[in-house]
């Protein structure tokens, strides 16, 4: 028969002591066939988490990220379908809606501050340049900017 020794009295950490952690936020660029989506440190400081997802895809990482207590409050831009995200959304966590008006324009020039242009993309005149993949992602955080009120750098 096994036993089990417990543990030492040092090694134990007492009810109560436990490292409290902060939930971070969300925001969410939604979209009837893509949404963009990033997520926070716990501290609000930095963006940690940021992926294109279908909606169906992004509503599943949501509900985990709250599930888990990494998200408290979901940002959302005003756009396609804001009033059922707003709704599904209101279910799992604290949401705040932000103006999306200018946003995807906006963040084409920010994808390249975050993702400077390399090899011959750097040759073209910053208006004619198009990232080389989606960037509602870099739609999401810059809806999370704006209610913040301040940038945000990624991990």
């Amino acid at each position: 028969m096994a036993t089990h020794a417990s543990p030492e009295p040092s090694d134990r950490i007492p009810h109560g002591d436990a490292p409290q952690q902060r939930a971070g936020l969300a925001g969410l660029d939604p979209g009837r066939c893509k949404c963009g989506l990033v997520c926070t440190d716990a501290t609000g400081q930095r963006i940690v988490a940021a992926a294109v997802l279908t909606p169906e895809a992004t509503w599943h990482q949501l509900n985990s990220w709250c599930a888990e207590g990494l998200v408290a409050e979901i940002v959302l831009g005003n756009g396609t379908g804001c009033r059922h995200w707003q709704t599904r959304l209101a279910t799992i966590a604290a949401v705040h809606v932000v103006e999306e008006h200018g946003s995807t324009l906006a963040a084409r020039q920010r994808f390249w501050e975050l993702f400077p242009p390399r090899g011959w993309r750097r040759c073209l005149p910053r208006g004619l340049r198009q990232p080389p993949r989606d960037w509602d992602d870099v739609v999401a955080q810059l809806l999370l900017e704006r209610f913040l009120g301040r940038t945000l750098p990624r991990s």
